[in-house]
């Protein structure tokens, strides 16, 4: 029998790339979302595939009738403009959303992966980031609803693993990009790209000199599924090592569109980390993972979706 998968915020970046990847891997997926921040456009192409879509608040009792082999929660907002215009929901979703896809995932005798982050890390005072790290994390500051939100529900996977038996996973994904991301996303990625479409000046926050690093979406779902069929309980990075400044991503992607744009600097949001790198041995030795498409392979991905997605034209700076 094929395997059933159930993803929690299907509708999303990443989980609609999870769900179009389970399929190819010949999989049912059930796909939960409430439509916060997901699109139904991310998955309308999965239509007529063995796919099955549920509108659904996580944070209520989950109900998927029939088996399910794994259940995937990947229900969050994830940037930083979303998390700090709903930092209720944000804070809800990673505790009583976790608490009702455990939940599921123990009533079902179904395997648990937890989309966690590299934000549990904070910034960072430990450089580049191991797993071990307990991080710097500022609990009450703005972003400390997205971070402690993804402590939280870190903290109740390993309960749920330890006094239920529930067989568990913690991804900690570092900065991701690809297609489906949105326009006005607010992070680094589609904020330059569709800045720079439109001639726009690209904006940085602070003085570009912050890193990141950044990890093509193809190469972050193959590591996260890796590790959904690994034996591994404890936390795995999955990201790319590969660090960049902030400023050095800008001009590649003004230089990759061929825009005119400039860079303009404004001041740095509270807590934002200064670094983030990811030290991903425990992928590499436990999964046999690490990302294999390069930046300029996956922004020329990423820039033909934007182009598309914002029905693209020559636009002169006015």
């Amino acid at each position: 029998m094929k395997r059933r998968i159930v993803i929690t915020g299907a509708a999303g970046f990443i989980g609609s790339h999870l769900a179009d990847e389970l399929l190819n891997r010949d999989c049912a997926v059930v796909g939960i979302d409430n439509l916060l921040t997901g699109d139904l456009a991310n998955i309308a192409h999965l239509a007529g595939r063995d796919f099955v879509f549920i509108k659904h608040d996580v944070t209520n009792y989950i109900n998927v009738d029939g088996p399910v082999d794994a259940v995937l929660h990947w229900a969050s907002p994830a940037s930083p403009i979303d998390y700090l215009e709903l930092p209720i929901q944000t804070l809800k979703v990673g505790a009583l959303g976790t608490h009702k896809a455990l939940g599921l995932a123990k009533t079902k005798g179904a395997r648990f992966v937890i989309a966690s982050t590299s934000e549990v890390y904070g910034d960072p005072l430990e450089h580049p980031q191991k797993e071990t790290y307990w991080g710097n994390v500022n609990q009450i500051g703005p972003r400390g609803v997205y971070d402690e939100a993804k402590r939280f529900a870190e903290a109740m996977t390993m309960a749920y693993h330890r006094f239920h038996g529930v067989d568990t996973r913690i991804v900690r994904i570092f900065n991701t990009y690809g297609p489906r991301m949105r326009i006005k996303d607010g992070r680094a990625v589609p904020a330059f790209i569709s800045q720079a479409l439109n001639n726009e000046d690209v904006t940085i926050f602070g003085d570009g000199t912050q890193t990141r690093s950044f990890c093509y979406i193809d190469d972050l779902v193959d590591g996260i599924l890796r590790l959904l069929d690994s034996g591994e309980n404890d936390p795995v990075n999955i990201g790319n090592p590969h660090e960049m400044t902030v400023e050095a991503m800008a001009r590649t992607i003004i230089r990759m569109t061929g825009s005119s744009s400039t860079i303009v600097y404004h001041p740095l949001p509270t807590d934002d980390p200064k670094v983030r790198q990811p030290d991903i041995t425990r992928a590499r030795t436990l999964l046999g993972w690490e990302p294999k498409v390069t930046l300029e392979e996956g922004l020329v991905k990423t820039i033909d979706y934007f182009k598309k997605k914002m029905g693209y034209e020559v636009r002169s700076k006015k």
